[in-house]
C-alpha cells in the first residue's frame, strides 16, 4: 500500500536487538551463564588466579594420562551428549522456524 507508514528504529532498539534482549535481562543470563562455565572449569581443575598454570597442567595431565585419556574425555562426552543432544534436538523439533 502507498499510504502505509513504517516505523523507524530508534537506537534502543537498535541497542535491545545488539544485545538481544533488554540490557538487565541480558546482564542476569550472562551472570549465570558465567557461573555455569566457572563450575565446569573449577570441576576440571582451572583456577581463575593463574589460568595459564591452569591450562598447562590440564594438557600435562592428559599427556600423563595417555590412552586412558581418550576413555576420559569420552566419558565426558557422552556424558554431556546425554543432556545437549535432547534439547538441541527439542529446540530444533518444536522451535520456531527461522525466515529464509
Amino acid at each position: 500500500m502507498t499510504n502505509d507508514v513504517r516505523d523507524l528504529p530508534g537506537s534502543r532498539d537498535g541497542l535491545y536487538r545488539f544485545l538481544g534482549g533488554s540490557p538487565l535481562s541480558v546482564a542476569f543470563r550472562l551472570i549465570l551463564l558465567s557461573i555455569l562455565v566457572g563450575v565446569v572449569l573449577a570441576a576440571i581443575g582451572f583456577d581463575p588466579w593463574n589460568i595459564i598454570h591452569s591450562i598447562r597442567l590440564l594438557f600435562q595431565r592428559l599427556w600423563d594420562l595417555g590412552f586412558d585419556a581418550i576413555n576420559w574425555l569420552w566419558r565426558y562426552f557422552l556424558l554431556g551428549a546425554v543432556i545437549v543432544v535432547p534439547i538441541w534436538f527439542l529446540s530444533r523439533l518444536f522451535g520456531t522456524p527461522r525466515g529464509r
